[in-house]
């Protein structure tokens, strides 16, 4: 069950745990001790976790199976327990089950939302932590006659609980500005796909089959007991529909899909054996085929992977020695038998164009599109090119075409054409091709970084900020964010940042801080000068990104330069002004900076409290956002340390 911030964790009965229930008045050790171990042996059992509940997971379940030699002791004790002893090893048990509830949170749950709610369930993980750390603090060892190496064990596990409880913040930065950017941006050009590419891939929401699960995920969230608030329910499924969108599946209304495995007239009773789904679409297959891996697909749905440029096997991820398909008789023998059987007939599925047959279709009129591109009428390759960025945007089979076709060495030469159109079409271009992955290596590859970076620097402003947005496309390849620096791209960026549009603007900065996250690049930013366009941004609340200028400068203060440039009295007033007045995730962006700041510099402290931050510190700490709490919590614990060491 997925449990949002403000929900009870009680011990209560619910779907999926009746085995783990209370003992109808029943507490034998036996009982409790073999009820215990069979918890821990079903968590032993799930598969991958949320990603950005991964580690915590792991570590939970590793720590779960350290008490499988204790409970193997108690189960071989010769003498009776009293019933202090039942009594604690009862409270362990609750503690127990409430990590496997939590632990099937993140195993099953919705990744978009666990992601939206990643400090909520960190809060959790740590009221885990401590119900298990009171439990054995409580134990009778002595009366359970515990020997002393697994008592050794048990004491090291505390320890550890204890760390965990106390270990610093490590969110995700990139998927934190990549969530709010897609949540809350209103500019809805094609840049944003790069994002939406970007986040489908680190929530491992980037094929057909994990959208359909995550889809069943989301509706169970919607109907579960307590719910979720309206604004986050609509954040979560406009996401969920931006992933589906990007991956070519049809938006429908997530709420009111019928269950994805419900067959038209027939009782949701009824299990369909799990070798008749097709992996991708998880549908009946009617026309199974054999790939090199040695899985099955629906030939439509595997012929569209193959189409869409993949060459892996979309379940076992390993790449293939071949494309080609070999049909699965016995397989689809069986699936019709089985229909037949139990009186099903499934409508046929609409004939829509597939991504072969657009290749098919359009294979010539694209190698003549490409052609044109090197003309010698400049109104032919104004218009080539036009048409080629017209294609690129929105269609994902066109942009394979379209590089197939060669059309990326030739639309980089055109990068130094002296013509601002074809200039302002060729970047754009680039910018939709870049969002396949594969094309991010050619576009590389093809040496455009420094001509991109060229018409950043002299371009028209339209085609500056679409330059800007195919910088920070071509910079999720880590290299490339070595490569954007060392050509001197940074600079550029830095000067739309201090002079471009709104949209400029949020372009630069979105770009800049993926940058960013590059160590060196810091101190590239900083030496191009990137400090005081932040701090404006900081005071023009009318932009609508202070979130985007105080999380680069969350990065930037890691750095001596950093926290120089950074560190002024002037700036301290502005953080303390966001701390009292400002949204709630300004409070806690500003919070966070100013953390950073004053862990090395006792002066900040001092400037702060003299601005009047202490009370509202309180405020936050008590009703903030998750993330807020604690980093208000941790200033306030160094406030009043530094503050004691005043003589």
């Amino acid at each position: 069950m997925v449990m949002d911030a403000g929900e009870r964790d009680g011990d209560g009965e619910d779907g999926g745990f009746e085995k783990f229930g209370e003992d109808n008045g029943t507490k034998s050790p036996a009982c409790l001790v073999d009820k215990m171990v069979n918890m821990i042996e079903y968590v032993s059992r799930f598969g991958d976790y949320r990603r950005t509940q991964k580690k915590e997971c792991y570590n939970m379940v590793r720590r779960l199976k350290v008490f499988l030699p204790l409970f193997d002791e108690i189960r071989h004790l010769g003498s009776p327990i009293s019933p202090n002893g039942v009594a604690s090893l009862s409270k362990l048990k609750k503690a127990i089950r409430l990590a496997v509830k939590l632990l099937k949170t993140c195993n099953e749950g919705s990744k978009i939302y666990l992601t939206f709610k990643s400090e909520a369930v960190t809060i959790k993980f740590h009221t885990v932590y401590g119900k298990l750390t009171q439990a054995l603090e409580e134990l009778p060892y002595d009366e359970l006659q515990v020997s002393d190496e697994v008592r050794e064990q048990i004491q090291l596990m505390l320890t550890q609980l204890a760390r965990a409880k106390k270990r610093a913040d490590t969110q995700d930065m990139e998927l934190a500005v990549d969530l709010m950017a897609v949540s809350s941006k209103t500019d809805e050009r094609n840049a944003d796909i790069a994002i939406v590419e970007r986040l489908a891939k680190k929530l491992e929401l980037h094929t057909v089959e994990d959208l359909k699960i995550e889809t069943v995920a989301v509706q169970k969230l919607a109907k579960e007991r307590g719910g979720i608030s309206e604004s986050t329910q609509q954040q979560i499924i406009r996401l969920l529909n931006k992933f589906k969108h990007f991956v070519g599946m049809e938006i429908t209304n997530v709420l009111d899909d019928p269950s994805i495995h419900q067959i038209p007239g027939k009782s949701q009773s009824l299990v369909i054996p799990h070798e008749f789904l097709c992996p991708i679409t998880l549908e009946i297959m009617r026309d199974p085929v054999i790939v090199a891996s040695g899985q099955t697909f629906e030939r439509e749905s595997i012929q569209k992977w193959f189409d869409s440029n993949h060459r892996t096997c979309p379940k076992t991820r390993q790449t293939l020695a071949h494309l080609s398909v070999a049909p699965n008789y016995a397989l689809k023998s069986l699936i019709t038998q089985w229909c037949e059987k139990n009186n099903i007939h499934l409508p046929e599925k609409e004939d829509h164009p597939s991504s072969k047959r657009f290749l098919v279709d359009h294979k010539d009129e694209m190698a003549c599109l490409v052609n044109e591109l090197s003309s010698s009428q400049l109104e032919v390759q104004r218009m080539a090119v036009k048409n080629i960025r017209m294609l690129s945007k929105e269609n994902p089979e066109a942009r394979v075409l379209i590089t197939k076709n060669g059309a990326i060495p030739q639309l980089v030469h055109l990068l130094s054409y002296p013509d601002s159109k074809i200039q302002e079409h060729v970047v754009t271009a680039l910018l939709n091709l870049s969002i396949d992955e594969s094309n991010k290596r050619l576009i590389t590859d093809e040496r455009a970084i420094p001509p991109i970076i060229e018409v950043l620097q002299k371009g028209s402003m339209e085609t500056r900020e679409n330059s800007a947005a195919a910088l920070f496309s071509l910079s999720m390849l880590d290299e490339n964010k070595v490569t954007i620096a060392l050509e001197d791209g940074i600079p550029p960026l830095v000067d739309l940042l201090q002079n471009g549009t709104i949209r400029g603007k949020r372009d630069a900065v979105t770009a800049l801080f993926s940058l960013s996250l590059n160590h060196l690049n810091k101190v590239r930013a900083i030496e191009a000068g990137i400090v005081p366009p932040l701090l404006e941004l900081l005071e023009d609340k009318n932009q609508g990104m202070v979130d985007e200028a105080l999380s680069i400068l969350l990065l930037l203060a890691i750095f001596p330069e950093g926290r120089h440039e950074i560190g002024q009295l002037s700036f301290i007033e502005t953080l303390v002004d966001f701390i009292k007045n400002g949204t709630p995730k300004n409070k806690e962006c500003a919070t966070s900076v100013l953390l950073e700041l004053s862990s090395n510099n006792s002066s900040h402290i001092l400037a702060a409290l003299q601005f009047g931050v202490y009370e509202h510190l309180v405020k936050i700490k008590q009703s903030g956002t998750n993330r807020a709490q604690r980093k208000a919590t941790s200033l306030l614990q160094l406030m009043i340390s530094k503050c004691e060491q005043i003589p």
